[in-house]
């Protein structure tokens, strides 16, 4: 397995995956949409994504933003999407791009890693606490639809 730090120039090897995740959040499958957002993140420094290959063909990613503290007065990364085709799961992929998203943390001076997941997604959750991530207990998430 070989993991790599990707650019705009890699999309073609990112938006396949993207659109298995978006279809998995049951989100309609529109690769061309999503070609379109994510150039426009990497483009403009806005995110870092990771892909995971496996004999050279793309099995997984893990995309995160980059975002900062007032309180901390510092950086922080957001562990936004993480996705393992089917086919790979249960192989350590998922471990290997994490590492790679402490890694990013690190070098950047960033002070935590942050990430949110489904209620219901256990397998996530086990994974995220055998790491070492902390569910929050001092603070709940709130989300304002504007659009």
């Amino acid at each position: 397995m070989n993991i790599e730090k990707i650019s705009v120039e890699q999309l073609d090897d990112l938006v396949p995956l993207f659109d298995q995740y978006m279809v998995f959040y049951k989100q309609d499958s529109a690769p061309t949409k999503y070609r379109d957002y994510l150039k426009e993140r990497l483009s403009h420094g806005e995110a870092t994504v990771f892909i995971a290959y496996i004999d050279n063909q793309p099995v997984g990613f893990v995309l995160n933003y980059h975002t900062f503290s007032s309180v901390a007065l510092a950086r922080v990364i957001v562990l936004n999407d993480l996705f393992i085709s089917a086919s790979h799961r249960k192989h350590g992929i998922a471990n290997k791009l994490i590492e790679n998203v402490i890694e990013l943390a690190k070098v950047s001076h960033s002070v935590r890693i942050d990430l949110g997941t489904a209620i219901d997604n256990y397998t996530a959750q086990a994974l995220y606490e055998k790491i070492g991530f902390v569910k929050d207990t001092e603070f709940f998430s709130y989300s304002l639809s504007v659009a």
